[in-house]
């Protein structure tokens, strides 16, 4: 593997961009005023991944502090160079970027692994420490082990230490998620929750958790009924209770399942299923091998789980965003569809990313969803145009905001290549901060010399949760058939 790559500061220059430079009108979906905010810009030149591209963002706020994460110089096969990070400790005014050190052979100072992926951040409050977990790939050079790492900073996410070890074994982990309990009255106050799944053992699922701010992680732990699955996003209540919304792998398709630990991640629950999903392949090539959900959590620990479904479009010809709650993990009733556009509308919506305001609760939750769309699903690769859009509730779901536009529209060959399409992301994410969410969105404008130009962004001044009058609903099913979902292909990071 060539090694030509060599880290440089990366710039603390954050770009504004008008909106006008960004956004079009679509038939279905109005432009919104907004300029976005570059947080960050691709530092590596190594020969032998695509540069400059950033994308698969994760954000979490805590007070006024912000952090997001993110892949940096993908390489076609898997992995990126390195994961950076954007942090901004004024509530998003502005903002401090840089990468990860001693992770890949690219970092300053290098690490030992080829290649990085998959990165989220959460905060431990009780220990005062960031942490931005993430994937290894190929330490040493051994291609057939993936490790769950994490980087802890304790200065409010400017620096970052050198990786610690999740789950070394010598197995393939892929798509980890990372949770604290930030809750002072939390019997478990202070306890730190990690998914990831085993790919040697058809995608076991996997929690491990740390006492001490992230320094130590005890063994891996499965589900009660050693379930099989992807993409957990585990969330904590107040009482200590964790949560863990993921994509179960049963049958022939995918199911949104859920499972929990009452007992601080001492042992975890059988999993129960939220619903099927009926799983619609966005066109063009686009990478969107699996519907991840994006779970969170309001005031008082009720969880919202979102995810993108076709069970409402004649002949699942498209996928709409759909919605469940649960008080307790273990109940979930039939998700409801969130009117971004209307059923039959032609437009394709994918990649939700909700954000959850916890100082809200009950009739009076707060929500910002962010995602990714096309205006008419029936294009082709060289006319699909991305765009990224949003919509908010101010009533805990039960109406919403008309769907507006707040970036694109994107050509596919901006993008990134991998063995699975092209790439924006597997995953984003969008964090209340003061009442006001903060999105981190992959953008790509079209290359320039032949070098792409993707990078992250944010909305200045963030997205307000504004609601509106559009109810959610069912509606009759569109007679969808879920299109082929295979679970062999799924774990190419």
């Amino acid at each position: 593997m060539s090694r030509l790559g060599r880290a440089r500061a990366p710039s603390h220059v954050m770009l504004p961009l008008a909106a006008a430079a960004w956004l079009a009108l679509s038939a279905t979906i109005p432009a919104q005023a907004t300029t976005l905010l570059q947080l960050s810009s691709d530092p590596y030149t190594n020969t032998n991944s695509q540069h400059r591209t950033e994308l698969e963002p994760d954000t979490f706020a805590f007070g006024s502090t912000i952090v997001s994460t993110f892949q940096v110089g993908r390489f076609f096969s898997g992995g990126a160079s390195n994961i950076g990070f954007a942090t901004s400790t004024n509530g998003g005014a502005s903002w401090t970027a840089g990468s990860l050190p001693g992770s890949t052979t690219f970092a300053t100072p290098p690490g030992i692994y080829a290649r990085a992926s998959d990165p989220t951040v959460a905060f431990d409050a009780r220990h005062n420490a960031w942490l931005i977990s993430y994937l290894g790939l190929w330490p040493n050079g051994n291609t057939a082990e993936v490790d769950v790492l994490v980087s802890r900073s304790i200065d409010g996410g400017l620096t970052w230490s050198n990786p610690v070890t999740v789950a070394a074994t010598g197995d393939f982990f892929d798509k980890n998620w990372t949770v604290c309990d930030d809750t002072s009255t939390s019997p478990f106050y202070g306890n730190c929750y990690t998914e990831f799944d085993d790919v040697n053992f058809n995608d076991l699922e996997q929690m491990s958790t740390s006492i001490d701010g992230g320094l130590t992680w005890g063994a891996a732990l499965t589900t009660g009924n050693k379930d099989h699955g992807i993409g957990g996003q585990p969330l904590v209540q107040p009482t200590g209770t964790v949560i863990v919304p993921f994509n179960s792998f049963r049958g022939q398709g995918f199911t949104i399942s859920a499972f929990e630990s009452t007992d601080g991640g001492g042992s975890w629950s059988s999993s129960v299923n939220v619903a099927p999903v009926h799983f619609h392949h966005a066109a063009g090539g686009i990478r969107d091998s699996i519907p991840l959900p994006s779970a969170e959590m309001d005031g008082s620990g009720k969880v919202y789980v979102v995810w993108q479904d076709c069970r409402f479009e004649k002949k699942c010809a498209a996928s709409d965003l759909l919605l469940s709650t649960s008080t307790d993990g273990l109940t979930w009733p039939d998700p409801v569809r969130i009117p971004v556009d209307p059923v039959g509308s032609g437009v394709d919506h994918f990649f939700p990313a909700i954000a959850v305001d916890r100082s809200t609760s009950g009739s009076s939750t707060h929500i910002v969803l962010t995602y990714y769309f096309y205006p008419n699903t029936a294009c082709t690769a060289s006319t699909c145009q991305l765009d990224v859009g949003d919509t908010s509730s101010t009533n805990g779901g039960a109406t919403w905001a008309a769907g507006t536009q707040i970036a694109g529209p994107m050509s596919l060959s901006w993008l990134p290549s991998t063995s699975q399409g092209t790439m924006v992301g597997d995953y984003f994410s969008v964090s209340f901060a003061a009442g006001v969410a903060y999105p981190a969105i992959a953008v790509a404008s079209a290359r320039f010399n032949g070098v792409f130009n993707e990078a992250i962004f944010t909305v200045v001044g963030g997205l307000a949760a504004a609601g509106g009058s559009l109810p959610t609903g069912g509606g009759a099913s569109g007679n969808s058939t879920t299109e082929a979902a295979t679970t062999s292909s799924v774990t190419d990071q």
